[in-house]
């Protein structure tokens, strides 16, 4: 086939993590195919603030990955798609789960020999290996890991924490051997991993993205009182409990604060256009 382009890929792999399988985060050098003006803008402010597109790559080599449900963008080579519903009891479990968690009921699983691109996004990725060890994260975090991680959702243990806790009612746990990608808020050098042992991490505020799983999660007071918590005006504080590794994003309200000062922004110029 002949074609007046000269086409070449893009992409530029910023991280990698191999082990049965291989995974990769590209990241897009540009992005051209503005039609209009606005478009063209909004791709030149994103550049300009070093915003890039990425994507998720996986090679697998007669081997097997676990997907979010939606989540798979294209494949090439010789690879099955499989649903694991593991009994009448175990779809029951799942279709539990989804309906209580809001989680997808399935985690897809990719088996085979060929290369995986999942869908692309502006968002932030991390690479993590477990070596036989467990870790719990926010909701919606996960996007892909090797089959013989186990991934399912959990629910707080203790009542102060389902009562009180700003870190979810449910959460998801990943356990056992294999890499694993998440989707993360910020940039990993925003990432702050506390490592503790046999010590204690309060934390004022839900930016506790992931945890050891031998780490105890409770929540208390910030006073000794409901009184003098009102009064000193902290709250509550998530408190993290033992030995293993917490990971802090704390840059993350910042950009919540300028994502929702710009929608305000954006709607009291909507709001003016309308009044003239």
């Amino acid at each position: 086939m002949i074609t007046s382009e000269n086409m070449k890929n893009r992409l530029t792999m910023i991280s990698e993590m191999k082990n049965e399988s291989t995974f990769q985060v590209l990241e897009y050098d540009d992005l051209q195919g503005a039609k209009d003006l606005n478009t063209a803008m909004q791709i030149n402010l994103m550049k300009n603030s070093s915003i890039r597109l990425k994507q998720i790559r996986i090679i697998l080599d007669d081997s097997a990955v676990k997907i979010e449900a939606g989540t798979l963008s294209y494949m090439k080579g010789n690879i099955d798609i499989v649903n694991k519903a593991g009994g009448l009891i175990g779809l029951g479990k799942k279709f539990f789960s989804s309906k209580v968690t809001g989680e997808s009921m399935y985690k897809p699983i990719l088996r085979g020999t060929g290369e995986v691109f999942l869908e692309s996004s502006f968002g932030h990725f991390t690479l993590i290996e477990l070596e036989d060890e467990e870790i719990i994260i926010d909701d919606g975090l996960f996007y892909a890991c090797e089959e013989e991680v186990e991934v399912e959702p959990i629910i707080q243990k203790n009542i102060s924490s389902m009562l009180f806790g700003n870190e979810g009612l449910y959460q998801t746990r990943l356990k056992g051997s294999g890499i694993v990608v998440l989707e993360i808020p910020v940039p990993e050098k925003e990432i702050l991993r506390c490592k503790i042992f046999r010590d204690v991490l309060k934390v004022d505020g839900n930016f506790a993205i992931l945890r050891s799983g031998n780490i105890e999660f409770t929540v208390e007071k910030s006073g000794t009182t409901l009184i003098g918590t009102a009064l000193n005006g902290e709250g509550l504080l998530n408190v993290y409990k033992g030995t293993g590794e917490v990971w802090l994003a704390p840059t993350s309200s910042v950009y919540d604060d300028l994502k929702n000062r710009g929608l305000k922004n954006l709607r009291y110029i909507d709001e003016g256009m309308l009044d003239e």
